[in-house]
Protein backbone atom coordinates (compact mmCIF):
# COMPACT_ATOMS: atom_id res chain seq x y z
CA UNK A 1 0.00 0.00 0.00
CA UNK A 2 1.17 3.28 -1.03
CA UNK A 3 1.04 6.26 1.56
CA UNK A 4 1.20 9.84 1.28
CA UNK A 5 4.09 11.74 2.62
CA UNK A 6 3.73 14.72 0.68
CA UNK A 7 7.08 14.49 -1.53
CA UNK A 8 8.31 12.26 -4.48
CA UNK A 9 12.33 12.25 -3.09
CA UNK A 10 14.11 9.34 -4.25
CA UNK A 11 15.91 7.40 -1.75
CA UNK A 12 17.76 4.28 -2.48
CA UNK A 13 19.17 2.14 0.69
CA UNK A 14 22.51 -0.14 -0.26
CA UNK A 15 24.37 -2.90 1.64
CA UNK A 16 26.96 -5.47 0.48
CA UNK A 17 28.20 -8.76 2.41
CA UNK A 18 31.89 -8.96 0.67
CA UNK A 19 32.73 -12.75 0.43
CA UNK A 20 30.17 -13.57 3.52
CA UNK A 21 29.19 -16.79 2.25
CA UNK A 22 31.17 -19.44 4.33
CA UNK A 23 30.56 -22.33 2.39
CA UNK A 24 31.44 -20.97 -1.14
CA UNK A 25 33.00 -17.25 -0.01
CA UNK A 26 30.37 -15.51 -2.46
CA UNK A 27 29.43 -11.66 -1.78
CA UNK A 28 25.62 -10.87 -1.35
CA UNK A 29 24.27 -7.32 -2.10
CA UNK A 30 21.00 -5.77 -1.75
CA UNK A 31 19.28 -2.43 -2.78
CA UNK A 32 15.68 -0.52 -1.97
CA UNK A 33 14.40 2.07 -3.82
CA UNK A 34 11.91 4.55 -2.44
CA UNK A 35 9.70 7.25 -4.35
CA UNK A 36 8.06 9.79 -2.02
CA UNK A 37 8.79 7.61 0.70
CA UNK A 38 7.52 4.42 -0.86
CA UNK A 39 9.53 1.01 -1.86
CA UNK A 40 9.01 0.72 -5.61
CA UNK A 41 12.05 -1.27 -6.09
CA UNK A 42 15.09 -3.32 -4.80
CA UNK A 43 18.32 -2.70 -7.53
CA UNK A 44 20.13 0.29 -7.83
CA UNK A 45 19.87 0.82 -11.69
CA UNK A 46 16.29 1.29 -10.76
CA UNK A 47 17.59 4.66 -8.81
CA UNK A 48 18.51 6.18 -12.60
CA UNK A 49 16.03 4.70 -14.34
CA UNK A 50 13.15 6.50 -11.79
CA UNK A 51 14.93 9.39 -12.06
CA UNK A 52 14.50 10.15 -15.86
CA UNK A 53 11.01 8.32 -15.66
CA UNK A 54 9.80 10.77 -13.13
CA UNK A 55 11.79 13.14 -15.64
CA UNK A 56 10.00 12.57 -18.41
CA UNK A 57 6.25 12.73 -16.55
CA UNK A 58 7.04 16.25 -15.48
CA UNK A 59 8.24 15.72 -12.11
CA UNK A 60 11.46 17.59 -11.84
CA UNK A 61 13.66 16.40 -9.06
CA UNK A 62 14.85 19.37 -6.29
CA UNK A 63 17.74 17.88 -4.60
CA UNK A 64 20.29 14.66 -5.13
CA UNK A 65 18.89 11.26 -4.49
CA UNK A 66 20.41 9.82 -1.41
CA UNK A 67 22.09 6.57 -1.23
CA UNK A 68 22.05 4.97 2.29
CA UNK A 69 25.06 2.99 2.87
CA UNK A 70 26.76 1.44 6.16
CA UNK A 71 30.00 1.22 4.76
CA UNK A 72 32.30 4.12 5.25
CA UNK A 73 35.16 2.67 3.14
CA UNK A 74 32.72 2.13 0.47
CA UNK A 75 31.80 5.93 0.63
CA UNK A 76 35.69 6.96 0.45
CA UNK A 77 36.32 5.33 -2.06
CA UNK A 78 33.04 6.96 -4.02
CA UNK A 79 34.55 10.33 -3.18
CA UNK A 80 38.53 10.02 -3.26
CA UNK A 81 39.58 11.36 -6.98
CA UNK A 82 42.88 8.80 -6.25
CA UNK A 83 42.45 5.43 -7.77
CA UNK A 84 43.94 3.54 -5.11
CA UNK A 85 45.39 -0.16 -6.62
CA UNK A 86 43.22 -2.02 -4.23
CA UNK A 87 39.98 -0.99 -5.21
CA UNK A 88 41.07 -2.41 -9.35
CA UNK A 89 38.25 -4.82 -9.26
CA UNK A 90 35.55 -1.59 -8.95
CA UNK A 91 37.61 0.70 -11.23
CA UNK A 92 34.67 0.80 -13.84
CA UNK A 93 31.71 1.19 -11.15
CA UNK A 94 33.72 3.45 -9.11
CA UNK A 95 33.74 5.85 -11.53
CA UNK A 96 30.62 5.67 -12.76
CA UNK A 97 28.82 6.28 -9.04
CA UNK A 98 31.61 9.22 -8.75
CA UNK A 99 30.36 11.09 -12.19
CA UNK A 100 26.92 10.50 -10.38
CA UNK A 101 28.23 12.49 -7.39
CA UNK A 102 30.18 15.17 -9.11
CA UNK A 103 26.53 15.54 -11.47
CA UNK A 104 24.88 15.93 -7.73
CA UNK A 105 22.40 13.30 -9.35
CA UNK A 106 23.36 10.98 -6.25
CA UNK A 107 24.46 11.73 -2.71
CA UNK A 108 25.23 9.01 -1.14
CA UNK A 109 25.62 9.42 2.99
CA UNK A 110 26.58 6.73 5.91
CA UNK A 111 23.68 5.00 8.15
CA UNK A 112 25.10 2.84 11.51
CA UNK A 113 24.40 -0.57 10.21
CA UNK A 114 21.57 -0.89 12.97
CA UNK A 115 19.61 1.56 10.74
CA UNK A 116 20.53 -0.24 7.47
CA UNK A 117 17.52 -1.09 5.78
CA UNK A 118 19.42 -3.34 3.21
CA UNK A 119 20.47 -5.59 5.97
CA UNK A 120 17.68 -8.07 5.72
CA UNK A 121 18.85 -8.42 2.06
CA UNK A 122 22.35 -9.34 2.69
CA UNK A 123 22.19 -11.50 6.00
CA UNK A 124 20.46 -13.13 8.90
CA UNK A 125 18.96 -10.47 11.11
CA UNK A 126 17.33 -10.64 14.81
CA UNK A 127 13.27 -11.42 14.18
CA UNK A 128 12.63 -7.83 15.93
CA UNK A 129 15.09 -6.21 13.34
CA UNK A 130 13.10 -7.86 10.35
CA UNK A 131 10.17 -6.83 11.46
CA UNK A 132 11.35 -3.20 12.10
CA UNK A 133 12.30 -3.84 8.57
CA UNK A 134 9.23 -4.77 7.46
CA UNK A 135 7.27 -2.01 8.91
CA UNK A 136 10.17 0.70 7.77
CA UNK A 137 9.95 -0.72 3.96
CA UNK A 138 5.91 -0.76 4.22
CA UNK A 139 5.48 -3.92 3.68
CA UNK A 140 2.36 -4.68 6.33
CA UNK A 141 -0.25 -7.45 6.82
CA UNK A 142 -3.38 -6.19 5.75
CA UNK A 143 -4.96 -9.68 7.30
CA UNK A 144 -3.57 -9.09 10.71
CA UNK A 145 -6.01 -8.57 13.40
CA UNK A 146 -6.55 -4.56 14.49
Amino acid sequence: MFARHGHLDVEGHTDADWAGSVTDRRSTSGYFTFVGGNLVSWRICELLWIRNLMRELGFKPKHAMQLNCDNKAAIDIAHNPVQHDRTKHVEVDRHFIKEKLEAKIIKVSFVKSEDQLADVLTKAVTGRVFHSSLSKLGIDDIYAPT
